[in-house]
């Protein structure tokens, strides 16, 4: 009975020193519309002009990370964003989820994530959990914002368009 009582106190003890989620809302969107030429094209005008709108829209929200691949239309989609509250972009590698969620977790404060249309559903279907899964974007879909809620007892995804906002 007492090693019993040992064990239920150290588990309690463990439970208690596990850390908490720190509540927080990730955005995660697709790079704004992009030129159709080259290997690693720009934003057209259409692109250029969402990437302004995104940072209107996010520039309220307290921002305080933001996260990017290593191309230009994803860096060029962030950066007004990240000019208007003076962040650095870092960048990440969409081939590893894992390490960008578990970095993500880890961070304070709200976060912006660009990504791509193979690439930012994945990311939004780490959070949703056993609900159901956000398909691949087409390559005509840019207007979606995946609004993630991370609270201390669970994570909520919301996918929105830049008109909800």
């Amino acid at each position: 009975m007492k090693s019993l009582f040992t064990l239920l106190i150290v588990s309690l003890l463990f439970l208690s020193c596990s850390p908490k989620q720190e509540p927080k809302t990730v955005y995660i969107v697709r790079h704004a519309e992009k030129i159709l030429e080259g290997d690693d094209p720009g934003l057209s005008v259409a692109g250029t002009a969402r990437s302004k709108k995104l940072a209107q829209i996010l520039g309220q929200k307290e921002i305080q990370h933001i996260f990017s691949t290593n191309t230009i239309r994803t860096k060029t989609t962030a950066q007004p964003l990240a000019d208007a509250v003076g962040l650095t972009i870092e960048i990440y590698d969409p081939k590893n989820h894992d390490d960008l969620v578990k970095e993500l977790r880890q961070r304070t404060g709200n976060i912006l994530v660009v990504g791509h249309s193979n690439t930012i559903n994945h990311l939004a279907n780490y959070f949703v959990g056993s609900g159901e899964k956000y398909p691949e974007l087409q390559d005509i879909e840019y207007d979606f914002i995946f609004e993630v809620s991370l609270k201390e007892d669970g994570s909520t995804v919301e996918r929105k368009v830049f008109k909800d906002y």
